[in-house]
Formats: structure tokens, sequence, C-alpha cells
């Protein structure tokens, strides 16, 4: 099989969120290995960027009329890809440290974690009571 069949088989075999935890988990480690090798120039720039490209897709995609999560968590998401954006600029600039920007991914990848784990639990009819 091909790298490029098997990369097709496997991203549709993804859920929504599961792809969601995938990608952040590449752009976090991109910005981790930046910080590892202490990169500066287009290499520092390349993975903000990179961070900053998925984080204005994600607000995009909370402003747009479709969108179904609550309205609250949406604006969040929005302030929070605004946030990295300005963060970003600053780190490239060295006036900041890249260690904010990789908790904030970090706990995002926990919470889509939580999210897919509660979602693939089997339910018994205990917990679904209420009573687990």
């Amino acid at each position: 099989m091909s790298l490029n069949a098997y990369k097709k088989a496997h991203s549709s075999a993804e859920t929504p969120k599961q792809a969601e935890y995938r990608l952040f988990a590449e752009v976090t480690a991109a910005l981790a290995e930046a910080k590892r090798i202490e990169a500066q120039g287009a290499a520092l720039v390349a993975a903000l960027d990179w961070n900053r490209r998925l984080w204005s897709t994600l607000a995009a995609d909370c402003g747009s009329a479709g969108n179904g999560l609550p309205r609250e968590l949406r604006a969040q998401i929005i302030s929070v890809g605004l946030w990295v954006s300005r963060y970003a600029s600053e780190v490239a600039r060295g006036k900041a440290d890249i260690d904010a920007l990789i908790d904030v991914n970090r706990t995002i990848m926990e919470g889509l974690a939580m999210q897919s784990a509660s979602l693939s639990e089997p339910k018994t009819a205990a917990s679904v009571a209420g009573h687990v």
C-alpha cells in the first residue's frame, strides 16, 4: 500500500475529534521542537505560523453561522485564537516564551482526549441512570 493510500485510509477512519487532536499534536510537537532546538528566524516563524493558522481556522469556524458549538464556547475559542496570534508575534520578536503556546495547545488536547474517551466508553445502565 502506498503512503498516500495509507494516509487517505487513516484520515477517513478518524472522527472529527480525533483529527483535531492529531492536528493539535502535530502543531504542538513543532512548537516543542522549535523550543528544544532554540529555533530562531524562519524555523521559529514556521512553527508559530502553523500554530497561528490552526487557531485562525478554529476562530473562523466558530464565527460561522453553522457552527454547532454553544455561543459562549465559540466566543472563548475566538478569544484564545486572537490571543495566540498576538502572543506568537511576541514570541517571534523574542519578547515572550513559546511555553505558553505549548501549554494552551496541550490543554486543548487534554480536553479533546477526555471528550473522545467519554464518547467511546460503553454506557452501562447505571451510568445512564446517573448512578456511577
